[in-house]
C-alpha cells in the first residue's frame, strides 16, 4: 500500500509539472506558481472538515511552513526551468538532485549508504552530465544551450531539485496525528511568499481562460499529490518512499513526447534512462 501511495504522488507530481511548465510559457513561473498554489490550499481547506479529527502539534506546523517556503521554492525554480528547457530534460535533473538530498542529510546524521546507494548517488551525476549534452539539432520543443555552458533550464533545475528535496524531509517529520494540517500550513505559507513576491514585481496575471484552467488543475493535482506522498512518508521508511515519489519525470517526459512532440539527442536519452536507474539504485540502498 505505502508502495502505491509514493507511486501515486510520483504519477501525479509529474502530470501537475507537465502543466506548471507548459502553463508557465505562456504566463510566466511566477503568476503560475500563485494560482496553483492557491487552488491546491483552497481545495484542502474545503475537504479538512470531512477528513479525520486531527491534532497537530506546534512542530508539526512549524515543519509544515518550512516545507511551504522549500517547496514553493522548488515549485518557482521547477517551473521555470519547465518553461525555458526541454522537460524531458529538466525533470529527471530535479529528480536526481531531490532524492539525493535525504542522503546526503542522512550521511550528515551519521548514517553511511550501502555500496548501491553510493552507485546511485554516483549515477545520478553522470546522468545530469549526460542530459546537459548541447543539442546539436533544433526541432520542436527543443532549446538552444547558452554557448560554453548547460543548456536552457538545467542549473535551475539544480537549484529546484535541491529545495524539493529539502520539501520532502519536512513533510516527512510531521506525525500522522497532525493529519493534513502541515500540508495546509506549507500551502499558505509558499502562497503568501510568492504573492509578496508577484505584487513587489508587479507580476501580470493576466492569462487567456484555458491557460488559467490549466494551471488551476496543476494546482490541485499538486495538492492530490503531496497529500499521497505525506501518506505514504507517515507508513514507510523515508528513502524508499521519497524515491518512488521522485520518479515523476517519467510521467512528465511521456506527457511533454505525446503533446509537445519533444525529441532527444541519444545522449540525452541515455541520461534520462540513468538518471531513472540512479532513483531505483538510491530506493534499493536505503532499504
Amino acid at each position: 500500500m505505502v508502495y502505491l501511495l509514493a507511486l501515486g504522488s510520483a504519477l501525479f507530481y509529474g502530470a501537475a509539472d507537465f502543466m506548471g511548465g507548459l502553463t508557465s510559457r505562456r504566463a510566466g513561473a511566477i503568476p503560475v506558481v500563485v494560482i496553483s498554489q492557491f487552488s491546491g490550499m483552497l481545495l484542502l481547506a474545503l475537504l479538512l472538515p470531512v477528513l479525520p479529527a486531527a491534532s497537530p502539534s506546534r512542530e508539526d506546523l512549524l515543519w509544515g511552513a518550512a516545507a511551504g517556503l522549500t517547496g514553493g521554492v522548488g515549485v518557482a525554480l521547477l517551473y521555470r526551468a519547465l518553461a525555458i528547457g526541454t522537460m524531458a530534460v529538466v525533470a529527471p535533473t530535479t529528480a536526481v538532485c531531490a532524492v539525493a538530498i535525504p542522503v546526503l542529510v542522512a550521511v550528515v546524521l551519521g548514517e553511511r549508504p550501502v555500496p548501491l546507494a553510493i552507485a546511485g548517488i554516483v549515477l545520478g551525476i553522470v546522468s545530469i552530465i549526460l542530459v546537459s549534452q548541447q543539442q546539436t539539432a533544433h526541432g520542436a520543443g527543443q532549446h538552444r544551450a547558452h554557448p560554453g555552458g548547460l543548456p536552457p533550464g538545467v542549473p535551475t533545475a539544480f537549484a529546484s531539485g535541491v529545495a524539493i528535496g529539502f520539501f520532502f524531509l519536512s513533510l516527512a517529520r510531521t506525525r500522522a496525528e497532525a493529519g493534513m494540517w502541515p500540508l495546509l500550513t506549507a500551502r499558505m505559507v509558499s502562497v503568501l511568499l510568492f504573492a509578496g513576491i508577484a505584487i513587489a514585481t508587479r507580476a501580470s496575471f493576466r492569462m487567456p481562460k484555458g491557460v488559467a484552467a490549466l494551471v488551476c488543475a496543476a494546482g490541485v493535482i499538486d495538492m492530490l499529490a503531496n497529500a499521497l506522498y505525506v501518506l505514504a512518508s507517515r507508513q514507510g521508511q523515508l528513502s524508499v518512499v521519497v524515491t518512488l515519489s521522485s520518479l515523476y519525470p517519467a510521467s512528465t517526459v511521456l506527457l511533454a513526447r505525446i503533446f509537445l512532440h519533444e525529441r532527444l539527442s541519444t545522449w540525452q536519452v541515455t541520461g534520462v534512462v540513468c538518471a531513472l536507474a540512479a532513483v531505483l539504485l538510491i530506493v534499493s540502498g536505503g532499504q
